[in-house]
């Protein structure tokens, strides 16, 4: 971990209107999360949220207020489901995990030993543990691709990754697989067990957990689907540049920024699939699309805070696998984003300091793009979840952050 890093400014105030109409339900402990959430919508910008804690497996917050859509017209339900982005890439490791504490994948074997077509291209030594760990060097795909194909051909994207050379020596740094870790870590669930990971995750980690947790949306949902709301920086406001490489033309890149411009830009998406658009919401992409809502997070991250077992006792995880997974794989300047990562077996670690998550220094979880997050905290016995439509910065997001100090403040009173 680099000796000194200068975090980015928290975004300014963005008040709201009114206040909102807040629904659920909040043990008394926890008063300090309703207001907070609260202050999400007067303060923070909130359109429409969702909070969730669980307290060893039980939900014991569960709060949702404001819209589905900007025009503020369809209010947000007890059901509303909203994409919740890359907490999508910790549920997916889950599936792996649940493979591994079953026998039927081992963390140090070689990923070609499932999918004997990723032993190309320098890839033949890269194993399971460093997929996880996003160690593995495939973050981006060098050739252009179809527009839109992450969202159209699964098999298409996996035989690119399958040929794609590593963009560093695998093992010997890490770099955030943005948008290729769903697929990496889907097509090892699919090898194994001949289902798509879809199913796997809908039907073997959600739905035994009472959670929602789809990756690939169907139809019939829509109408509870909140509309997903862009970023819309204040007159004036400075947001700080993450990606300087956009301004760089291809050919005069340096290895690691072409590698940026590929993992961002490649393949493109169709300026028509949008979030609210039917390709978007029924494509299988597993580290970036997922649709869910804050209580079927705190559902599936409780029982990973919980030993491995929700409330009713259905056995998600071992904790031998939970305590490897929370680990710390991979540590130190993120070769893909520029900044201080930490990751275990596919969650993000807290980073005290840089990125706490709470008190206990082993919590672990996921961010997911605009504000998202899932974090659980074994020591506590504790899970939080927060769900929003209102896309806010992708680092240091003030909604997320003023929940998490409210949930452990709230455990562990001055």
């Amino acid at each position: 971990m680099p000796a000194k890093y200068e975090l980015p400014p928290l975004p300014p105030p963005r008040p709201h209107k009114s206040a909102p109409v807040v629904t659920g339900t909040c043990d008394e402990k926890f008063v300090k999360v309703r207001e907070e959430f609260i202050k999400n919508f007067i303060e923070r910008g909130d359109v429409g949220a969702s909070v969730a804690v669980c307290s060893k497996g039980e939900l014991v917050v569960d709060l949702w207020a404001g819209w589905q859509d900007e025009k503020e017209s369809i209010p947000w339900v007890e059901d509303t489901l909203v994409p919740v982005w890359s907490i999508g890439k910790a549920v997916t490791a889950v599936a792996v995990l649940r493979l591994v504490d079953q026998g039927q994948i081992s963390l140090d074997d070689r990923v070609s030993t499932y999918w004997p077509e990723f032993a190309q291209s320098g890839k033949q030594n890269v194993t399971v543990r460093m997929l996880l760990g996003h160690r593995a060097g495939l973050p981006a795909i060098e050739k252009i691709l179809p527009e839109s194909l992450q969202l159209t051909d699964w098999d298409a994207m996996c035989s690119a990754l399958a040929e794609q050379a590593p963009w560093w020596i695998p093992d010997t740094g890490h770099g955030y697989h943005t948008n290729t870790i769903g697929f990496l870590l889907g097509e090892l669930v699919r090898r194994v067990t001949d289902r798509r990971v879809g199913e796997v995750i809908r039907e073997d980690i959600a739905k035994p957990l009472g959670a929602e947790f789809f990756v690939g949306l169907d139809e019939e949902y829509d109408d509870r689907t909140a509309e997903w709301i862009s970023y819309k920086p204040l007159k004036d406001e400075i947001v700080p540049d993450r990606q300087p490489w956009k301004k760089i033309k291809y050919e005069e890149a340096t290895h690691l920024q072409r590698m940026s411009i590929r993992t961002y830009g490649n393949p493109k998406t169709n300026k028509a699939h949008t979030p609210m658009s039917r390709v978007w919401r029924s494509a299988e992409f597993p580290s970036t699309n997922p649709h869910s809502n804050a209580r079927s997070v705190a559902l599936i991250f409780g029982a990973l805070a919980n030993g491995g077992r929700g409330s009713n006792g259905y056995s998600l995880l071992s904790k031998d696998i939970i305590d490897q997974a929370r680990e710390i794989t991979s540590d130190g300047d993120d070769l893909v984003l520029g900044r201080p990562t930490r990751f275990g077996l596919g969650f993000q670690l807290a980073i005290p300091g840089i990125r706490p998550l709470g008190p206990n220094p082993r919590t672990f979880g996921h961010y997911g793009n605009g504000g998202h997050i899932g974090i659980a905290d074994p020591e506590a016995g504790i899970s939080l979840a927060y769900s929003c439509n209102q896309s806010g910065r992708s680092w240091r997001d003030p909604r997320n952050i003023a929940l998490v100090d409210a949930v452990f403040d709230s455990f562990y009173p001055i």
